[in-house]
C-alpha cells in the first residue's frame, strides 16, 4: 500500500464474541479514519450475537476479505466453538499471507493457534482462560505474563481491555506515538504502554515463561 491509502481493518465476528474485544479496538482505529477503515467480517452477512447478548452486523464475508490489511480475531465464549469450525480455520490458514498484520484479543489467540498460525511464534491470551487457550496450540511459545506480545506481523493481547492497549501500540508502530496519543486522548483512555505490564497474571498465579 502507498502512504496515501487507508489500511483496511477487519474484525472477525462469530456467535459469542466478546463485545469489548471488538469495539474497544474498533473505536481506536475508527476514530483515525484518515489512516484506517473498519470492517466487520464473518462467514455470512447479517447479525451476530455477542457473548453479552447485543448483536453486531457482518457487512463483509470472509470470501471477500482478500483486500484486508489488518485482521483482528476477538475472544469470547464463542471461541470454543470456532476452534472446531473447519471453514473458518481453513480460511485463516489459507489467507494469512495476504494480511499485513494478524492480531488477536483475549482467547482469539486460541483460534489463531488452532489454525496453525502461531506455531513457533510468541503469543499471549486472557489469563482466566489461559490453560484452555494453551491446549489449542501446543507448539506456540505462550507468554503467561504480558499485556500484549508482538512477534513480527502477529500481535496477541491479553484479555478484553488489553486489546485497546495493543491497538494503540500498533497505531504507534505504524504511524508514530503522536497519532496513538491523539486516539487515546480522544477516547479518554489511560493507555498502558508497557507490554510487560500484567497484574492479572499475578492474580491467576502466572509468571513469565
Amino acid at each position: 500500500m502507498t502512504g496515501s491509502e487507508k489500511r483496511l481493518v477487519g474484525f472477525l465476528l462469530f456467535e459469542g464474541f466478546e463485545l469489548l474485544d471488538v469495539f474497544g479496538p474498533a473505536e481506536i482505529f475508527g476514530m483515525l479514519d484518515r489512516k484506517f477503515e473498519v470492517h466487520i467480517v464473518g462467514e455470512a452477512l447479517g447479525a451476530v450475537s455477542s457473548a453479552q447478548g447485543p448483536q453486531a452486523v457482518v457487512s463483509k464475508r470472509l470470501i471477500d476479505c482478500s483486500d484486508l490489511d489488518i485482521l483482528l480475531v476477538p475472544g469470547g465464549d464463542g471461541t470454543r466453538i470456532v476452534v472446531e469450525n473447519e471453514a473458518v480455520l481453513s480460511w485463516l490458514a489459507s489467507s494469512a499471507d495476504k494480511f499485513e498484520y494478524i492480531t488477536s484479543v483475549c482467547a482469539g489467540s486460541a483460534v489463531l493457534a488452532k489454525a496453525g498460525l502461531l506455531d513457533g511464534r510468541w503469543a499471549t491470551s486472557n489469563k482466566m482462560a489461559f490453560e484452555w487457550v494453551e491446549s489449542q496450540g501446543p507448539n506456540v511459545n505462550w507468554v503467561k505474563k504480558a499485556r500484549w506480545v508482538e512477534d513480527g506481523n502477529l500481535w496477541a493481547s491479553a484479555g478484553v481491555s488489553a486489546g485497546i492497549d495493543m491497538s494503540l501500540a500498533l497505531v504507534k508502530h505504524l504511524h508514530g506515538e503522536k497519532l496513538a496519543d491523539l486516539a487515546a486522548k480522544g477516547a479518554e483512555y489511560d493507555w498502558h504502554r508497557d507490554a510487560d505490564w500484567d497484574p492479572f497474571s499475578e492474580l491467576y498465579e502466572y509468571t513469565r515463561n
